[in-house]
């Protein structure tokens, strides 16, 4: 089962950082969302959260599952949809003031 994870989690990377490669605004910003999801995936899988950890600390309870890791993430996914509005609003922006979606538009002058 690790292994399909960690296959899982290098096919995310791996199609972030090729579309991040690509000269267009629009794949720019799909390729920083899918590595902002592979990174939020990295720090959920590394609190090792299991099917029969409770998430509460019970009496009789050997390992309760560790509230930090969830938190990350959440925040994490706060920051990221942030910052994708933000690069969403700056690509369309660039877009109007360029007539172009590429990412080297300025430099065409």
């Amino acid at each position: 089962m690790e292994l399909v994870i960690a296959l899982a989690l290098g096919v995310l990377t791996a199609s972030g950082l090729y579309l991040l490669l690509r000269p267009t605004t629009f794949s720019v910003v799909l390729g920083l969302t899918l590595l902002s999801y592979a990174v939020n995936v990295l720090i959920f899988l590394g609190g090792r959260l299991g099917a029969k950890s409770p998430p509460l600390a019970v009496p009789g309870a050997d390992t309760p599952a560790d509230p930090l890791p969830q938190a990350l993430v959440l925040t994490a996914i706060v920051i990221g949809f942030g910052m994708t509005a933000y690069l969403v609003a700056l690509a369309l922006k660039a877009k109007g003031e360029c007539d172009t979606d590429h990412v080297d538009a300025g430099d065409a002058r």
